[in-house]
């Protein structure tokens, strides 16, 4: 039993920090954890963010161009794709829901 504690402590958002790092908003009940440089890249650090901030970042930005371009959350949030979704998640409950279209280029 120690095993799985110890998974959904690491699991958990943080009590410092419990707001999404993508789009800022408050943390819902599923919380995933985004890989700043992709796993498939060598990436080990990982954030907490919404699920549906997380499918939307791997919609739009492939995952080689995460790890050259777009490592932070910063860089992220300097794209035109992403400040159109910031603007439009922004008013929207922590753990809200939509399906997230594939736009990677």
């Amino acid at each position: 039993m120690a095993g799985l504690a110890a998974a959904a402590a690491r699991a958990a958002p943080e009590q410092d920090d419990p707001c999404c790092a993508l789009c800022g908003r408050r943390l819902g009940q599923r919380v995933e954890r985004h890989h700043s440089v992709p796993k498939s890249e060598g990436g080990t650090t990982t954030v907490p963010v919404h699920p549906i901030c997380h499918r939307t970042i791997h919609a739009f930005v492939a995952n080689h161009a995460l790890a050259s371009s777009y490592a932070t959350m910063d860089q992220l949030r300097e794209r035109e794709d992403i400040r159109q979704y910031l603007r439009w998640i922004a008013g929207k409950p922590p753990d809200f829901r939509a399906p997230t279209r594939r736009r990677k280029a």
